[in-house]
């Protein structure tokens, strides 16, 4: 436990050399800096043997009060943003610098902790101007003195008024000066200017405080800063502003541009969704339900960091594919429905590339995506130049194998679909009265013939032999619906799967079904694994191509962005509502929400719209969303979002208190549930240990106030379709407060690497993960003529099947950029907080929570050396690398970031 570490160095070492080295934040001597007194902190039951280490000790610096005035020198630090040190620089950049010459730059206020003991009201704030100091690099000091009266208290806050007409982004605040060390204040926060909004920026030292300890002079700061951020939910909001509310999906249509692009609104009785961050713009004139459309979709301030430098480098390089680079794509290929004519012109892609229109801005492409783009000739066209992926690379045939295909549902890009068969035989829960016999045609003869007298299938199903990709429920409802959609098809499906003695899964057989369409009666049929059969053996590959469509839609609306992206946003607008910037589970969860929110509105404009990336090149094409919307109130409850939950859920693990996880395995080969379990438990042993050193006690959640707000508006606001429900946690104890963080932590972390960051490496080549199939299996209506070109040429029914070029080519470039690590990516256990930083304890968590992810690291590459894994290492095989934590910039497959950031 971390007790016993933390006991350990206190007894072998002084306490001095466990203090941070000086930093950025910290100019401090560590050595010269005192430890609290116990009786300088409200009195506690040190029953944690965490907090028995350290007493009841928060932070490195003692308070800064003072017997005497003191100087104390103030250093603000500006981040330099694309158009210089002023966002959106205009007309009023002379007068900022006027502003700058004259040293009026910000006013700074310093608001003390405590309340005046004479008159019990707060005491004056003490003011001063800072004026520009120094520039560095991209970082800008400005610079104040302050005299500090005797008797005027800890320094709890500092208040800043931007003299600018333009916004600017303050990194940080630190004072200087005062006997017992600096007072540091992390701001990573855009400054609005005063001309916008007189109401002055309040930041906290980064000293937290649970809401009922906090200092009586800050009291009433910390209460207004939490309204600021609810806004009054009016208005349309304004670029400046940080006002986090909710709303529905009623943004994702343009009925006023055309009733084709009409969507329904998800989030409410018909369509149950969770809800996203309310922009307040005016409603469509042709639907009033509807939200009307903007060049720019709000997201608070602080949510949005695009123009500082290189902080959100994948998001500007999306923003580049989805704004510039997909109208030269479509610019080249003049017939929209064109497929390939045959596989070397995908392999073309890779070896020869698209040359592209010369762009206005020359170089454009080569500066933003100089992955993708490159030039050709001096002076030349650009030429889209797509990177081999690493699993064609290392086998250029293997999508074409079936053991290939079993192997990704273990350990490819979607490892959350795979599930235990409990129940034989396989039967569809939907109403045979409108979609035909629920029955399935995968039968038990069918199911002993492929296994191939090894056992049967009731001696499978006791041994927990058989796995099931189910597609069936899902899709069902919309196949007569997408089929109505020109260039596209639908089936439900289902994939059986069998357990092999070494681990692996063998694929038995695949089920496509399509309702009763008019006077048409329900078709389904089955099809095999062929290899003496060469029209069987065609008609499987086809089937396939079916399935790892369906797969894709499913992994991209469901598992990665229904359960990520979308779920997650709820959480960010409830914490900054409800949790203040003191409170320690806001600095918790901070990095896990950064960039979540800029990420999502961006999806909300270009990749889930009306006429977007995934309507025009998955199969559900129009309804998209709405299937998401379906799964959303069909199968996401909050507590099976944990790691073992989740494999509990799906029959591939059962509870087992002498396992390791305490949680045994079905298939012991499963590379994202052995490597995701040591992540998950090492993000629970971190949360734990912060939690129970600001809860030591578990009646502290219960009464704990903006928590239990935060979690209550999560229910109640953010997923109010689900709000009734009877699963969500209730917050009562430390354990349950642990449960709930770390599966939202997981969930930003783990989950969405597993699911995001192998997208190019497994569906680059899109024949192995195609996003569409366009085409009916050609056994559905014989007597077409599709039937004949079939049997005369099945590579080339197999390539209609397949995306269209211009869908291929789109999809295979924003799944580059999606894939991609930023330089400045902030990989979880890598960078510690300022908060945690200053507080021993946790900096002691937080340094064992990093040495667990670097055992993780090396566990992992012992893991992808082993043959007897057969699902992570063989000839051809990509090693399954997505859940190590770390990683350098680009395609990598692996890494894990601390938030959803791209």
């Amino acid at each position: 436990m971390i007790s016993s570490q933390i006991q350990k160095l206190n007894s072998t070492k002084p306490l001095s050399s466990l203090l941070p080295k000086p930093s950025v934040l910290s100019h401090a001597n560590p050595s010269s800096i005192p430890i609290y007194k116990q009786q300088n902190f409200p009195k506690r039951q040190a029953n944690s043997s965490i907090r028995a280490a350290f007493g009841n000790a928060k932070a490195v610096s003692a308070p800064s009060t003072t017997q005497t005035a003191v100087k104390v020198k103030a250093t603000v630090t500006v981040k330099v943003t694309v158009g210089g040190i002023f966002s959106n620089i205009a007309l009023t950049q002379p007068f900022d610098e006027l502003t700058d010459v004259f040293g009026k730059t910000f006013l700074l206020e310093l608001v003390s902790s405590q309340l005046d003991p004479n008159s019990g009201s707060e005491k004056e704030t003490i003011k001063a101007y800072a004026h520009k100091a120094s520039q560095e690099d991209d970082e800008v000091k400005y610079e104040t003195k302050f005299t500090v009266p005797a008797g005027f208290g800890e320094v709890g806050a500092v208040l800043v008024e931007n003299q600018h007409h333009k916004e600017i982004f303050l990194k940080d605040i630190v004072l200087e000066g005062f006997p017992n060390g600096p007072v540091n204040v992390e701001c990573d926060s855009w400054a609005h200017s005063k001309y916008d909004d007189s109401t002055k920026r309040i930041f906290f030292s980064n000293k937290s405080y649970l809401p009922s300890e906090t200092p009586d002079g800050l009291k009433r700061l910390r209460k207004q800063e939490l309204e600021i951020l609810r806004g009054n939910g009016q208005e349309e909001r304004k670029l400046h502003e940080r006002i986090y509310d909710y709303d529905t999906y009623n943004d994702l249509g343009f009925p006023d541009i055309s009733s084709k692009l009409a969507r329904p609104v998800l989030g409410g009785k018909e369509h149950p969704y969770p809800r996203r961050c309310r922009t307040g713009r005016p409603r469509s004139r042709k639907d009033p339900s509807s939200e009307s459309k903007s060049i720019i979709n709000y997201v608070p301030r602080d949510e949005a960091f695009s123009e500082v430098k290189g902080l959100t480098f994948s998001a500007k390089a999306l923003k580049s594919v989805l704004n510039a680079l997909l109208p030269s794509i479509e610019s080249v290929f003049s017939d929209p429905k064109l497929g390939f004519p045959y596989f070397n012109a995908i392999d073309s892609l890779f070896d020869e590339g698209v040359a592209l229109p010369k762009p206005k801005n020359p170089g454009f492409f080569r500066t933003v995506l100089p992955r993708l783009v490159k030039t050709f000739r001096e002076g030349g066209d650009e030429l889209l130049l797509f990177d081999t992926p690493e699993m064609m690379d290392r086998d250029k045939f293997s999508w074409f194998r079936d053991e290939e295909f079993s192997r990704q549902t273990l350990a490819g890009l979607n490892p959350f679909s795979i599930q235990l068969v409990t129940e034989w035989p396989l039967t569809s829960r939907l109403d045979p009265e409108i979609y035909g016999p629920p029955e399935s045609m995968i039968t038990t003869e069918l199911v002993d013939k492929e296994i191939g007298g090894i056992m049967t299938v009731e001696e499978a199903m006791k041994q927990k032999r058989l796995f099931v990709l189910d597609h069936h429920d899902l899709y069902l409802p919309y196949v007569n619906k997408v089929r109505e959609l020109e260039g596209t098809t639908l089936y439900g499906s289902r994939t059986l799967f069998f357990l092999t003695e070494n681990g692996s899964l063998r694929p038995l057989a695949i089920e496509l079904t399509r309702p009763p369409s008019g006077d048409k009666p329900q078709w389904k049929q089955v099809f095999t694994p062929s290899c003496f059969d060469a029209t069987a053996c065609w008609l499987w590959r086809l089937a396939k191509a079916h399935v790892c469509a369906h797969d894709s839609g499913y992994h991209q609306l469901v598992i990665h962005w229904l359960r990520t992206h979308c779920c997650t946003e709820p959480y960010i607008i409830a914490a900054n509502r409800q949790l203040s910037a003191m409170h320690p589970i806001n600095r918790l969860l901070r990095p896990h929400f950064r960039y979540t929110m800029e990420i999502n509105a961006l999806a909300r404009e270009s990749l889930i719209n009306a006429a977007g990336i995934i309507e025009n090149t998955f199969s559900p094409g129009k309804y998209s969303m709405e299937i998401s919307s379906v799964a959303y109130d069909k199968l996401w409850r909050f507590d099976t979002e944990a790691l073992p939950a989740d494999l509990i859920r799906r029959g591939m693990a059962v509870e087992d208190p002498t396992a390791e996880h305490g949680l045994k395995l079905t298939i012991e080969d499963y590379p994202f549930a052995n490597d995701g379990l040591i992540l998950w438990d090492a993000i629970k042993d971190w949360v734990g240990d912060y939690v129970n050193h600001y809860y030591p006690e578990a009646r502290m959640v219960e009464s704990d106030d903006e928590l239990q707000a935060w979690w209550t508006e999560v229910r109640t606001k953010g997923h109010e379709d689900k709000k009734d429900e009877p699963w969500w946690p209730v917050l009562k104890t430390q354990e349950d407060l642990v449960q709930v963080l770390t599966t939202i932590i997981w969930v930003t972390a783990g989950h969405h690497a597993a699911v995001n960051f192998g997208q190019y490496m497994y569906g680059g080549y899109f024949p192995n993960k195609p996003t569409i199939a366009r085409t009916n299996m050609p056994t559905e209506s014989p007597a077409d003529e599709e039937w004949n070109l079939f049997l005369k040429k099945p590579e080339l029914s197999l390539l209609k099947c397949f995306p269209t070029q211009i869908q291929a080519t789109t999809v295979m470039a924003v799944l580059n950029v999606l894939s991609s690590h930023s330089p400045d990516e902030e990989y979880i256990g890598e960078k510690t907080e300022p908060s945690w930083e200053e507080n021993q304890v946790i900096k002691a968590a937080f340094e064992r929570f990093t040495g667990r992810l670097k055992e993780l690291e090396g566990i992992i590459d012992q893991r992808n050396t082993d043959f007897n894994l057969k699902n992570r290492t063989g000839a051809g095989v990509v090693p399954y690398e997505l859940l190590k934590p770390f990683s350098a910039p680009g395609v990598t497959g692996k890494g894990v970031p601390n938030s959803i950031s791209i």
